[in-house]
């Protein structure tokens, strides 16, 4: 047997707009008793700092020179990781459109996520846990040995946005919504850095036709089977 500590669980989620990332990756952290990480949060933290100085997201060299002053870090609150900025908790105020548009912009700066891919990495590292991203997967853990990537049809993913628009008060045309899904998977697609990919190293799964609970069961049998063939390769 060996003396190292073993190190802790880390699943990869990964997928397109709509794809159910976000709720899925919370209910198999909860299930496993695991941290979860919502990692687009970090962006939408820098892209905060950008507006509350009334930075213009297309400037590159104004959002870098904010990206060097600003404290983005992370804090524990029971089992998820909330993002903090300059030491604040701010998940009340990345989630409005205008931060959206913004993060959309600035994270497509290598400088940017190569400051965020390290922030991830070190607590990946240290706590485990479920993360969740664009580029988890393939960048930031591509050796993670559980990789999943959530999919979905434009159409199904379209009235999800719809619905979510329309609960937060912000009511679009279906139309609408799957026209901006379209235009996040082209921006996630075709981004020079980390664009969003699916290889043979994921388990891929089309949420589609299926309710949270069937691909919440799904993921977890994904990760039964990888510490199984984990314990059989180690002799165990």
């Amino acid at each position: 047997m060996s003396d190292e500590a073993a190190e802790p669980l880390l699943i990869a989620f990964d997928g397109p707009a709509g794809s159910g990332k976000g709720t899925i990756a919370r209910r198999v952290a909860e299930a496993l008793g695991v941290p979860y990480f919502d990692t687009g949060a970090m962006y939408r933290a820098v892209a905060l700092a950008v507006l509350d100085r009334g930075c213009d997201p297309d400037d590159r060299e104004a959002v870098l020179e904010i990206l060097d002053r600003v404290d983005v870090g992370l804090e524990r609150r029971e089992a998820v990781f909330e993002v903090l900025l300059d030491g604040e908790p701010v998940e009340d105020r990345i989630r409005t459109p205008q931060v959206g548009e913004a993060t959309s912009k600035i994270a497509t700066y290598p400088e940017v996520r190569q400051a965020m891919v390290a922030l991830q990495r070190a607590y990946g590292r240290r706590h485990g846990g479920v993360m969740e991203g664009r580029d988890i997967g393939t960048r930031v853990f591509p050796y993670a040995p559980v990789k999943i990537y959530l999919d979905a049809s434009p159409e199904v993913r379209a009235g999800r946005r719809w619905r979510q628009l329309r609960d937060a008060g912000r009511p679009v045309s279906h139309e609408e919504a799957l026209e901006d899904v379209h235009r996040r998977d082209r921006r996630d697609s075709t981004r020079e850095h980390s664009p969003l990919t699916c290889d043979d190293s994921y388990t891929r799964i089309d949420t589609s036709d299926l309710d949270v609970d069937q691909v919440v069961r799904r993921v977890l049998e994904v990760v039964a089977s990888r510490a199984a063939e984990s314990v059989r390769r180690d002799g165990g």
